[in-house]
């Protein structure tokens, strides 16, 4: 065992219990406050992440609130570690409290724990490990803090514009192993239709509300429908439907109105194929309803027959594949619908050689019958880093030195800071065979994997650096 992992393993303990602390900070995406742009749960969560880098000896900076870093070592360029310090909202049906990091058989829960908390907390104290190791280094190494990952990336991009300093190369501990050289492209928008038809039908739907955010699928969603005649086909229905689908829907009655309940699973947007789409579910059952009318009624046809349960946008005419990435992949995120309009917030990762014309091509033409537009678009583009690169290379040495598994290449449909620079790649925390974790219920991470990555990404910096 070298001094960078004896030097982690004594410091087990307050690794431990940082992330516990970190956990307990509810950092999710909230109303700006003086200082805080993203909220006050956000805004304590990156407080607390400087306060213990400057308490362990380290250089830091705050960038009003935006982001901030955490500094050590000499020299022109910088080595990057990108992490981000705010979660998806916790969802529901938790077997621990979500912002307890409480430990249960040797493993943290709580939402962050892996996604990206426990790796941001174990590479700070990387960087103490190095300096209390005196390493020379040749380039200064920074982890870079981030805000606001999981809903725009605001933060990174207004850090960038105000710390001119660019790293030459760097890596985003939020993803998988061994080493992740291609992100699809990431597209994230609504779509909208007005609706100006009045509903004459026998059923009015009153209201539909699904989901937290475009890139988790989404748990629950929740229709308030409105019976003027036929309630007994309507009960007819709603029970061939659950026993036919086996589907997790209930329904509830108040007054004049049935409130029609879908419960699904969530996972992260990247792959939907994880979870259980509870606002395609509620449609499948509402598409077997003859006596909705109007403009409700299109929206309906539009969701169980070009989007239903597919996850390759095939019956949306986007269903792009490369041999470098794989295919596309579609999730239908959230939905907002009353008797105006509907919103439908989507996340799409498209594979690394084509565009963003590739797919809004496509996909608004067959939009078009459907009066439906697109609105609000957030673009990242791919991350494609050759295989040969010297960045690639150190990576696959230390991981192989460390796990002594092979340190093969993949892609993903997941998007991380690492493209928000040049010469950057994923790397960790989840390693190859594990269940994804990230945007679900119960999110934790052991603390024999938060160790282990410990040494894997304190041994990472050093030799980028050195």
């Amino acid at each position: 065992m070298n001094k960078l992992e004896s030097l982690i393993d004594s410091m087990k303990d307050e690794i431990v219990k940082s992330t516990q602390e970190l956990i307990k900070i509810k950092s999710v995406e909230d109303e700006a406050k003086p200082g805080m742009p993203f909220g006050e749960g956000v805004g304590k969560a990156l407080v607390y992440s400087l306060k213990l880098g400057k308490n362990l000896g380290l250089k830091v900076e705050n960038v009003d609130g935006y982001a901030g870093h955490i500094e050590y070592g000499e020299g022109d360029e910088i080595v990057a570690v990108l992490v981000h310090l705010d979660v998806v909202p916790e969802g529901k049906n938790w077997t621990y409290p979500p912002y307890g990091g409480e430990i249960h058989n040797g493993k943290i829960y709580g939402r962050g724990a892996i996604d990206n908390k426990g790796p941001a907390v174990v590479c700070i104290y990387g960087l103490k490990a190095i300096k209390d190791a005196g390493l020379k280094l040749n380039r200064r190494i920074r982890i870079i803090l981030g805000t606001d990952e999981e809903s725009g990336w605001k933060g990174i991009k207004y850090y960038f514009d105000k710390i001119k300093e660019k790293p030459v190369c760097g890596f985003s501990p939020d993803a998988e192993y061994p080493i992740i050289n291609r992100e699809k492209g990431i597209l994230v928008f609504k779509m909208v239709k007005d609706l100006t038809e009045e509903n004459r039908g026998s059923i009015i739907v009153r209201s539909i509300k699904g989901g937290d955010r475009p890139n988790v699928v989404p748990d629950y969603c929740e229709a308030v429908l409105e019976i003027k005649s036929g309630e007994a086909a309507f009960l007819k229905a709603f029970g061939e439907y659950k026993n036919q689908r086996n589907a997790d829907i209930e329904m509830d009655r108040e007054n004049q109105h049935y409130i029609i309940k879908s419960r699904g699973k969530s996972a992260h947007g990247s792959l939907p194929h994880k979870g259980k789409n509870a606002i395609t579910q509620l449609f499948g059952f509402l598409s077997k309803l003859d006596s909705i009318e109007g403009d409700v009624s299109e929206i309906i046809k539009f969701l169980s027959q070009k989007i239903d349960d597919e996850h390759d946008g095939k019956s949306l005419g986007i269903d792009l594949e490369d041999d470098a990435s794989g295919k596309l992949v579609f999730n239908l995120g959230t939905i907002s619908l009353d008797e105006n309009r509907c919103e439908l917030g989507i996340n799409i990762r498209y594979p690394v050689t084509f565009t963003e014309e590739d797919v809004f091509g496509k996909l608004e033409e067959t939009l078009k019958p459907y009066s439906i537009k697109i609105v609000d678009v957030e673009h990242q583009k791919p991350l494609f880093v050759p295989e040969d690169n010297f960045l690639v290379k150190k990576l696959q040495q230390v991981y192989k030195e460390v796990t002594g598994e092979d340190p093969y290449l993949i892609a993903i449909g997941g998007g991380t800071y690492a493209r928000s620079i040049e010469n950057a790649v994923a790397f960790g925390p989840l390693f190859p065979g594990q269940e994804e974790l990230a945007h679900q219920k119960d999110e934790h991470i052991s603390i024999d994997d938060l160790m282990k990555n410990a040494k894997i990404y304190t041994m990472a910096m050093y030799e980028l650096a050195r």
